[in-house]
């Protein structure tokens, strides 16, 4: 699979989920499409279509790996699909002190914002998930059978639902209750899943387009104890789907096109947009990761990653220095 699925850069790439490792049939789809604007055909392979848009990664230098330190707070930044996660130990320094190969997408933990308690998760493959025990320590993988997984987040239950791209019913989300057995399969309205995220109610949102060329941003719910997901009406116009996630007050969604975080309170299948964050200095964050105080953009445009305070927006604060290979995920935990 190809890492354009998920990113809107230069208006030509998607948002975050088609991964280079993934073969076959989707392979084979997606070389039959040619580039187009984010509103045009879904699966463009980034490697060839659009050579001018991917450069080599900003610090083409191997960085030594410096043993992380114990009860040290440890930030992923996951480039392109089976390629690898670069590990950083920030606010202690910005500068990479190691990696984890084999891997790429997104990421998720198990707290609803902030650092994760000791593990996180990393959609790895074509059809896997894996589980990770902090700092880089593999230790469980969950297969997704329906299609090519896009995202993942946790409730505070142990829960964790993995986001289809595309499947054989669109854009379907998987749950694995404890984060074990089959998993559970829920359709949706939306033809692609990107993102996904809980609130502080175990509800779960998920957004993405409706339509197969691209078109019509859809944010939706399965609220707790529900069976389907329900689309929810946002008060203003978001054009690109980015993450979604609590912050500790409100369901954000980012906008991939705005380069801004918004802020919403949800009543019913109304979300009321009560602030809004701007990002400048990134050029997209494919996604964005809230802790206390901050947020971390994995940065496609750019081929990096930069840390912004939260919820003023503005600059970054810091730049990470590393290898980076198309940053797709980002998240963070702690030991």
């Amino acid at each position: 699979m190809d890492a354009t699925g998920l990113l809107k850069y230069a208006a030509a790439v998607v948002t975050l989920a088609v991964c280079s490792a993934c073969g076959g049939a989707l392979r084979q789809a997606q070389d039959d499409m040619s580039v187009a604007p984010s509103t045009g055909a879904p699966n463009v392979r980034y490697t060839t279509a659009l050579p001018n848009l991917r450069p080599l990664p900003r610090y083409a230098m191997i960085v030594p790996d410096r043993r992380p330190t114990s009860k040290s707070d440890f930030e992923y930044i996951i480039s392109d699909y089976d390629s690898y996660a670069s590990i950083f130990d920030y606010p202690k320094s910005d500068q990479q002190i190691g990696s984890i190969k084999d891997v790429g997408g997104q990421g998720c933990t198990n707290v609803l914002y902030g650092y994760g308690r000791k593990i996180f998760w990393i959609v790895a493959a074509e059809s896997d998930i894996a589980k990770y025990a902090v700092p880089d320590t593999q230790i469980k993988t969950l297969s997704v059978s329906e299609g090519a997984p896009s995202s993942c987040a946790m409730d505070r239950g142990g829960a964790l639902a993995v986001g289809i791209l595309y499947g054989s019913g669109g854009g379907d989300v998987v749950i694995f209750k404890h984060e074990s057995g089959p998993g559970t399969v829920y359709s949706t309205p939306l033809a692609e899943e990107f993102f996904d995220g809980y609130d502080n109610h175990g509800n779960l949102f998920a957004d993405g387009f409706i339509n197969t060329n691209r078109s019509g941003f859809e944010l939706i719910e399965l609220a707790k104890g529900s069976s389907k997901f329900v689309p929810i009406t946002t008060s203003n116009t978001v054009q690109f789907p980015g993450s979604v996630q609590w912050d500790g007050t409100y369901l954000t969604v980012f906008d991939q096109l705005a380069n801004a975080t918004y802020q919403y309170t949800i009543s019913g299948t109304t979300a009321t947009l009560e602030g809004t964050v701007r990002l400048s200095g990134s050029s997209d964050c494919a996604q964005t990761w809230i802790v206390k105080g901050l947020l971390y953009c994995a940065d496609a445009g750019n081929e990096g990653a930069e840390v912004f305070n939260y919820p003023a927006g503005g600059s970054p604060i810091a730049v990470f220095t590393g290898n980076f290979d198309l940053p797709l995920g980002v998240t963070a935990a702690k030991q």
